[in-house]
């Protein structure tokens, strides 16, 4: 079940074009030394976008000052936005019964991109 619903995940909802989104992102970010570290997160989520279900996250106990400064400043300048845009996508999904589980996705999604740093990414069993 959970191939079909990645497969239609991926075609109708948007799971390609956030993976392309998040790989493109991560690949201008990794341009810079400074970006590597944000470039790393976006990665990270591309592959959750393309096929999230079957997968779940935790923040694997604690993100350290660095983490947590980090955190920080993706949320300050992109995380937040992020957090919208996929708090948006989820709300007309969420009105249709068929739309139910793409919706609870990009809520996962968007919990994700608030804070990145320290977040291990791992199969459900």
């Amino acid at each position: 079940m959970r191939f079909l619903l990645n497969i239609l995940w991926a075609i109708f909802g948007g799971g390609i074009v956030l993976a392309l989104e998040y790989v493109l992102a991560g690949l201008v970010l990794c341009i810079t030394i400074v970006g590597i570290p944000f470039g790393m997160q976006c990665f990270k989520m591309a592959g959750l976008a393309l096929f999230p279900f079957g997968k779940d996250f935790d923040d694997g106990g604690r993100v350290g000052l660095g983490g947590g400064i980090l955190n920080l400043v993706w949320f300050l300048f992109g995380g937040l936005w992020i957090f919208l845009t996929h708090m948006a996508a989820a709300l007309p999904l969420a009105l249709s019964i068929i739309g139910i589980p793409f919706a609870i996705q990009h809520v996962k999604l968007a919990m994700l991109a608030l804070f990145p740093f320290g977040v291990r990414v791992r199969e459900k069993p």
